[in-house]
């Protein structure tokens, strides 16, 4: 009863110095209740023997002894507590968790599983596992679900050995019954040797996901030099068009001066008629009003003595203006002057547009290289692979499939299926070629069709002049000159191919809005020889070389 009244209040066993519960509890004389150390350091830092609660002052240091009724009760305090915090820490078992499988009632969140017992515990009904020699044997895991999935179907047996032969989890009667010359080792053996696996293979996932990581940041960085290309371009676009803009309202305002310098010309001269009919006209009145004024005097002889000393009669010598006239200005021809003169300043700055976009094409320039197994029998290939031209005879070749077997046509070695390549052709000397690249589909056995629906994006030339540019149909290039090399552009993601006259640092034709799906080649024709006028080879040549 004692004890349970003991156990009943937490302030009984609290010191009063340190106000936590009792460590080696002592009793003083004056029948208070100190941790031996608490009481003993209190007096240790007093002058007198004094005790703190009720003041009682001793003459000498009192003996102390721990109190054992007290020391016992306060470990039954602590165990008493230590339990209640253990239990209440304890959870319920949510979904998706292991419930212990002896809770009745409430089931309480499993720690682990017994693979002897095949049974999950609770903190609680796990403690004979972890104290009772017998169940210490057992081996524990953490909790999982479905622990008869661990018996063998057959036997009911726990599951201990590995089949090595059948790659399967089995029980000891298995080897004798079932898998007999099979070989076998213990789970925990193929267990070491599954994780050494499983660590290998964390190894490469990490690797894997390095790579990927790198991958990332590889195309953030492309994406940063994308947007700095951009800004770039932006700012040098803004300032082509603004020069651009510039020349046109330069321009513009020149047309209008010139007009206006013709006008006022114009009307300068006819202010200068206008003066001098207007000083006529007042030496015409003055006489006017001499004759009015003589005709009207009767004074018979100041008449004929006026009329015969002067020419008063006759009127004041003036100009002839029957042939005088002010045309209007004349401004024909003024517009379209302007207008060319505008064309030249903007034909200037395009070839300068056109020379520094060629520059940047060719950073991306490739070794092209002739395919001889492409090629039909009718071409001849230097020994560098570098040069075609159409021979006379009909080479005896194997029809293998990637030959063209009807046109003379041969495609380059490389493959391209990314980013972007450019090349460059020598076509002087020729009157008929084909250039540009084929996806890897088209048909080789069949009469070549160069259309961009059929896989080819060509342009070519036809009769020394006629340079067309295969978009099925073929469109009539005009060029201000002949192209005596060829480069070809391709930007594959962008779905481009360009072409340009590398001399005149020309554009000549781009196809734009591709689809490539498939892997592209270069794609060569020199056409027919025609006795001898298209005998001259095309060259892949290096770039920047001429």
């Amino acid at each position: 009863m004692a004890a349970a009244n003991y156990l009943s209040s937490e302030d009984q066993f609290l010191c009063s110095i340190c106000l936590d519960v009792f460590t080696d509890p002592v009793t003083t004389p004056c029948g208070h209740n100190f941790c031996k150390n608490c009481i003993t350091e209190h007096w240790n830092t007093s002058d007198r023997c004094q005790y703190p609660m009720c003041k009682e002052v001793f003459i000498s240091r009192p003996d102390l002894r721990i109190n054992t009724f007290i020391s016992e009760m306060v470990a039954q305090f602590r165990q008493s507590a230590q339990q209640k915090t253990s239990s209440s820490e304890q959870q319920e078992s949510k979904p998706g968790e292991v419930p212990c499988d002896v809770c009745t009632g409430t089931k309480l969140k499993a720690l682990k599983s017994c693979l002897v017992c095949l049974a999950s515990y609770c903190e609680t009904h796990l403690e004979p596992h972890l104290t009772m020699s017998g169940l210490k044997r057992h081996q524990l895991i953490d909790p999982v679900e479905n622990l008869e999935d661990r018996m063998c179907t057959k036997h009911d047996k726990p599951l201990e050995l590995f089949c090595k032969t059948d790659q399967m989890c089995v029980c000891m009667l298995c080897p004798v019954l079932d898998h007999k010359t099979h070989e076998f080792v213990p789970l925990k053996e193929e267990y070491e040797g599954k994780k050494v696996e499983l660590k290998k293979t964390e190894a490469e996932i990490q690797q894997m996901i390095q790579k990927r990581r790198l991958k990332i940041q590889e195309i953030k960085h492309s994406v940063d030099l994308s947007e700095e290309d951009a800004d770039r371009e932006i700012v040098e676009g803004v300032q082509v068009f603004t020069h651009l803009k510039e020349s046109v309202e330069r321009g513009q305002a020149n047309l209008i001066d010139t007009i206006k310098e013709k006008q006022k010309r114009n009307e300068k001269q006819a202010e200068a008629f206008i003066k001098e009919l207007e000083q006529e006209i007042s030496e015409l009145m003055k006489r006017s009003t001499e004759v009015v004024q003589l005709s009207l005097s009767e004074d018979h002889l100041h008449v004929l003595q006026s009329v015969q000393s002067s020419n008063i009669h006759h009127p004041p010598p003036t100009k002839d203006w029957t042939k005088v006239s002010v045309p209007p200005a004349s401004y024909e021809g003024t517009v379209m002057r302007a207008v060319v003169q505008l064309e030249e300043t903007l034909s200037r700055k395009i070839k300068k547009l056109l020379e520094a976009e060629l520059k940047t094409v060719q950073k991306f320039a490739v070794d092209v290289t002739l395919d001889p197994d492409t090629a039909n029998p009718s071409l001849i290939l230097s020994a560098d692979r570098k040069q075609v031209r159409t021979g006379k005879v009909r080479q005896c070749l194997p029809d293998n499939p990637e030959r063209f077997s009807l046109n003379p046509c041969v495609l380059g070695t490389e493959i391209f299926s990314s980013e972007r390549f450019y090349y460059e052709v020598q076509v002087k000397g020729k009157s008929d070629w084909d250039l540009g690249v084929v996806r890897e589909s088209i048909n080789r056995k069949t009469h070549v069709t160069l259309r961009t629906q059929d896989g080819y994006w060509t342009i070519f030339l036809r009769n020394g002049n006629e340079y067309k540019a295969a978009t099925g149909p073929s469109v009539l290039l005009s060029l201000k000159s002949q192209p005596q090399k060829v480069g070809v552009f391709v930007d594959y993601e962008e779905g481009l191919v360009s072409f340009y006259d590398v001399d005149a640092a020309a554009l000549i034709y781009s196809f734009t809005g591709c689809s490539f799906n498939e892997k592209l080649f270069p794609y060569f024709s020199p056409c027919q020889n025609y006795g001898g006028k298209n005998s001259a080879p095309l060259i892949v040549s290096p770039v920047g070389v001429n």
